[in-house]
């Protein structure tokens, strides 16, 4: 779509969230439940990790008034760092949704602050869901039109352009007109920021948190009548250009209110990069040819694209290298059959029989082979060679997790982040999340009485 024929990305992209109504997006709405559902389920996994805490501690002096849910505790910040904290909690674990045309992480930018602003008012499970689904619209239409050379130049896609979903929904919470809505996405452009060489630290979460946080932040300043540039997006020094190449821009908007991007989103079953599912996924198979010879492996040969080597054919020093490492993901399937949250912890990281079988891997280019996909050759001190190539892992599209499957990630997360909330609770609140007519009674509800005298210090 050339430019000339658009007022600008900003007004399209406002004109298309401010005139969306329940009834356009309502089709939308069993997805936009699941990605909640796999959102909270991901935040509860980590809402007690020293990073959440200290994140908290840190925030906490300078909050202002406390309407707001931190999830899987039971206390409360204002909207703002509400919005941080459990974005981060939701990205911390390496185990939230993906959008696999660019690799986004749609939910944790945009759900957390809907539902820290939600709470705030009252606003119905109606208008959160509608404004989830056109965040989540807005952010990846903007990856799409700038992928795969925004991630390739080393920006982290989901906080650079999570921050425009998040300040498009926020904006539609408020009932911004289209020109407000424009400005707070003009505003989102200012403040997008977040670099791939961070994903091994903590760092990589703040910019997370920075997304859902600033966005919210766009949409409030929005609404007291800031102003941004109209093709701040992809203008001559926009957004695009400083941070990638010229846009398509047909990519972005074609097919704009009659096909969703929330319908292609997709929902990890182990918490690591989303490229090595494949990986966990033949080993695992491996494993169950093997039987008891685990022992015997002289030699692991990971065949995959060059993303799959860029992103993961690492030294292993702690549990976040072991997230994004093929090495790592080798050993649990192999060598622990499993690959949930335990077996990335930094207990199994420093286990000597995994770094053992971690030293046996090699990683080799297949130019052939398609991102997400992977082969990986076991030889066998007998000399046999067995061989499993997997391109659809579990929780691809191809090979979707289950509701049911979601539902359990989440109580598992209860139980692995320590966490006194009730996971059924939480999964009866997602379900029925476009009947409520109060989503901040709903969400104070889920705060367990019983917690009210813990400390951030926990």
């Amino acid at each position: 779509m050339p430019q000339a024929l658009i007022p600008s990305v900003s007004k399209t992209l406002a004109d298309f969230v401010a005139s969306s109504s329940w009834a356009d997006v309502e089709a939308q709405s069993p997805e936009a439940k699941r990605s909640i559902l796999n959102f909270f389920a991901t935040a509860l996994g980590s809402a007690r990790d020293p990073v959440v805490t200290a994140a908290m501690r840190t925030l906490s002096p300078f909050s202002g008034a406390a309407t707001s849910t931190i999830i899987g505790h039971s206390q409360s910040m204002d909207a703002l760092c509400a919005s941080f904290l459990n974005a981060i909690s939701a990205n911390l674990l390496d185990f939230d949704d993906t959008h696999p045309e660019t690799i986004i992480h749609p939910a944790a930018p945009v759900a957390a602050p809907i539902l820290a602003l939600a709470e705030t008012g009252k606003l119905t499970g109606r208008a959160v869901l509608t404004a989830f689904i056109l965040g989540v619209d807005v952010e990846c239409r903007i990856g799409n039109a700038v992928s795969p050379r925004h991630y390739a130049r080393g920006w982290h896609i989901t906080s650079t352009c999570g921050i425009f979903g998040a300040a498009a929904a926020c904006a539609k919470l408020l009932e911004l007109p289209a020109e407000g809505i424009a400005n707070a996405i003009g505003l989102a452009a200012s403040q997008s920021a977040g670099n791939v060489e961070n994903l091994p630290s903590a760092a990589k979460n703040v910019s997370v948190g920075n997304a859902a946080r600033n966005g919210l932040f766009a949409a409030l300043l929005a609404q007291q009548g800031y102003e941004a540039a109209p093709r701040a997006i992809e203008g001559p020094l926009g957004w695009a250009r400083t941070m990638g190449d010229e846009p398509d821009l047909a990519r972005m908007l074609d097919g704009l209110g009659k096909t969703w991007e929330i319908a292609k989103n997709t929902y990890k079953p182990y918490p690591a990069g989303i490229v090595f599912h494949s990986v966990i996924d033949a080993c695992l198979l491996l494993r169950e040819r093997i039987g008891r010879r685990v022992d015997q492996i002289e030699s692991v040969t990971v065949q995959g694209s060059a993303l799959l080597l860029a992103r993961g054919d690492r030294p292993v020093n702690n549990e976040r290298d072991a997230r994004v490492s093929i090495h790592h993901c080798v050993a649990c399937g192999l060598l622990l059959g499993a690959a949930g949250v335990a077996e990335f912890a930094q207990e199994a990281v420093v286990r000597p029989d995994i770094a053992r079988l971690r030293q046996k891997v090699r990683a080799e280019l297949d130019a052939q082979m398609p991102d997400g996909a992977a082969r990986v050759i076991l030889r066998l001190s007998s000399g046999e060679i067995l061989t499993e190539t997997v391109t659809s892992p579990r929780g691809s599209q191809a090979a979707p997790l289950s509701d049911r499957e979601i539902e359990e990630k989440l109580r598992e997360g209860v139980r692995t982040g320590r966490s006194d909330w009730d996971a059924d609770r939480v999964i009866d609140a997602v379900w029925r999340l476009d009947a409520a007519d109060d989503v901040a009674a709903l969400l104070q509800s889920l705060r367990p009485p019983s917690a009210s005298r813990r400390t951030i210090s926990n």
